[in-house]
């Protein structure tokens, strides 16, 4: 005989199996990622194939809260307040003044820098082995930079002794000059700093170059707030004669003689495995901060055609990409 005891039991059994356990119809968690830019449009694709290369899918269980300063800085401090009103889980910070102002605008929420110039000299980590904040990621030595870009303007002009370095106002420039200083005296080379606070200025830094007999130059400004007028600026080194190294691989796309630094894809890339790893549960301040590993020389032979000069074979070889 079927007692009420067991149609209830039975009851109760069709249920369990009909319905989704409350655990099941929980939707999965959708990480907040705030990145933070001086410039560009969008995430990198670089940053973004990353994620999807850890197992993370933009607006299923990852969304990317996108802000950039679109080359005003004045912004960057603002905008890194908004993140922080979100309450993202994570900030990323490409750059070393997104960095500053991220790290000013929160103590708590993780960031992760993209790139930095001197995290420890920049004072955004205690050091590169044990961040001790809230700030992690990638960073670049100002002086071993410094250094090797002197070295590839050297080896194309041998006479080279006076080298102006154009310049934006920050404090990642403040120590990038300070840091060349040490392999400039190597290699007898007098360093001439210029500060460029906008376009309208390039043609007076030009004429201050003629001035203090500056034979060549670098470029520091950053490619996020003057990428649209690197070509203007490319044209003056022609009309004045004056080779440029840049750190920014846009800079030779533009025309510039060269460019050398860190590869800004190989960065972003990387960026996400930090990412990932904070969201599993790590501590910002116990993931050592990296420095890239991979760099990009890019060669415009054809801008040393127009100078009239020769890239001797052995820097030739060593290029990642000549453009003719």
């Amino acid at each position: 005989m079927i007692t009420g005891r067991k149609i209830f039991l039975f009851i109760v059994c069709a249920l369990i199996v009909l319905c989704p356990s409350a655990e099941a119809q929980q939707p999965a968690k959708i990480f907040r990622v705030g990145y933070l830019d001086s410039g560009g449009s969008a995430p990198p694709h670089a940053f973004v194939q990353g994620l999807r290369d850890l197992g993370y899918i933009e607006g299923k269980t990852i969304a990317i809260e996108y802000r950039s300063a679109a080359g005003n800085n004045a912004r960057v401090p603002g905008l890194a307040a908004e993140l922080v009103r979100l309450k993202v889980d994570i900030i990323v910070a490409d750059g070393s003044r997104p960095s500053q102002a991220a790290k000013h605008a929160t103590s708590t929420i993780p960031i992760v820098m993209t790139s930095s110039t001197d995290a420890v000299g920049n004072e955004l980590v205690a050091s590169l082995a044990r961040p001790g904040g809230n700030v992690t990621g990638l960073t670049s030595l100002s002086g071993d930079l410094g250094g090797k870009l002197l070295e590839l303007l050297k080896q194309i002009l041998p006479r080279l002794s006076r080298v102006a370095i154009l310049r934006g106002e920050s404090q990642a420039n403040d120590l990038f000059v300070k840091q060349t200083e040490t392999p400039a005296r190597a290699l007898e080379v007098k360093l001439i700093p210029m500060v460029v606070r906008a376009p309208e200025d390039f043609e007076g830094a030009f004429r201050a170059m003629t001035k203090e007999r500056a034979d060549a130059f670098i470029n520091r400004l950053p490619a996020a707030t003057y990428v649209d007028h690197f070509k203007e600026l490319a044209e003056l080194t022609l009309k004045h004669h004056r080779p440029a190294i840049g750190t920014d691989r846009q800079w030779s796309d533009a025309g510039g003689l060269m460019s050398y630094g860190s590869d800004d894809n190989a960065n972003h890339y990387r960026a996400a495995t930090y990412i990932d790893k904070i969201l599993k549960g790590a501590n910002p301040s116990d993931l050592p901060v990296e420095q890239p590993t991979k760099f990009e020389l890019v060669i415009n032979l054809k801008t040393a055609g127009q100078m009239g000069l020769i890239i001797p074979p052995n820097v030739l070889a060593r290029a990642d990409r000549v453009i003719k």
